[in-house]
């Protein structure tokens, strides 16, 4: 437990130093964009290749990239019905911003350093579902709820979709361990070390990155959102840990996963289907909050299990 709290404690002091750095200004908003870019292209990538290359992926485990596109589905729906009296604006809002889960910039870190490579290995297939959700398929389908033109279509949804360093990384490696293939000792040796920067890189950009814009408006709309989603999480995290087919190691980690703060891309996906700069930024509130509650739930959910 005294080991699980003290990593814990290091990631919030990065986070929140982040944050603080960017209040005094030793870092610029700007700064966002590029640790992002090292993190989803450089670090998180050869963490990815380190954990893949260095256990043998079962057969079953392969059903979780079904599962992260079954659980998008449920926070989708639970959002198109929990705001199906508020008309179709408020549903293809929610319908974006109960869905998606975090897991490159959040989750993969952290269950990188608590959990090892089983545990990484199941969450990145986990992504893979998820991020074909992610990378167009829900703002799809609130588009057409809200009654916009923009579907996407099949062309936008795959360009999104495979424009995705991480996301190609997620696909080459499970292919590469379908056939069997080893990665060599020297790439894992250099995908050892940058991947390691991983977790402390994440928490700094999501620090970088917190923003809170609270209004009394807006707090009953935030805390809807939030205690729904947290809500569901509980559901799952109950329904997944009890009765999924895989070992414990496994159900813990997808126990851990559904507490996983909202996608990084709602925001993006609001603004691309509302020209309203409020709900684009309730939309960045509700993640950065998504984030805090995350940490709490998904600690104590380490702690628990």
């Amino acid at each position: 437990m005294e080991s699980v709290l003290i990593k814990v404690a290091a990631f919030l002091v990065i986070i929140f130093g982040g944050y603080a750095l960017k209040r005094i200004g030793f870092f610029r908003a700007d700064d966002f964009r590029l640790i992002s870019t090292v993190v989803l292209k450089i670090t998180l990538p050869c963490a990815v290749i380190s954990n893949f290359g260095r256990i043998e992926v079962e057969a079953a485990l392969y059903l979780l990239v079904l599962l992260g596109v079954i659980l998008n589905l449920v926070t989708i729906g639970a959002g198109f019905l929990a705001s199906r009296r508020r008309g179709p604006d408020e549903q293809a809002f929610s319908m974006i911003n109960y869905s998606g889960y975090n897991i490159g910039c959040f989750t993969l870190p952290y269950i990188q350093t608590f959990l090892g490579p089983v545990g990484v290995v199941a969450t990145c297939l986990f992504d893979a579902g998820n991020s074909l959700m992610c990378t167009g398929a829900t703002y799809s389908m609130a588009a057409a709820v809200k009654g916009k033109d923009e579907g996407g279509g099949v062309s936008l949804f795959l360009k999104r979709m495979f424009s995705s360093i991480a996301m190609d990384t997620y696909i080459l490696m499970v292919v590469l361990s379908v056939i069997g293939f080893s990665m060599p000792k020297a790439v894992l040796t250099f995908t050892d070390i940058v991947g390691a920067a991983n977790p402390f890189l994440a928490m700094l950009m999501i620090g970088v990155g917190f923003e809170l814009q609270l209004e009394r408006k807006t707090l009953l709309t935030i805390g809807r959102v939030l205690v729904s989603r947290y809500i569901i999480a509980a559901v799952l995290a109950y329904v997944l840990y009890t009765f999924a087919p895989f070992d414990a190691e496994v159900r813990k980690v997808l126990a851990v996963i559904a507490f996983a703060p909202l996608s990084a891309v709602c925001a993006i996906f609001t603004a691309q289907c509302f020209d309203d700069p409020v709900r684009v930024a309730l939309s960045c509130t509700i993640n950065s909050l998504s984030i805090v509650c995350s940490i709490v739930f998904m600690t104590a959910l380490m702690l628990a299990l």
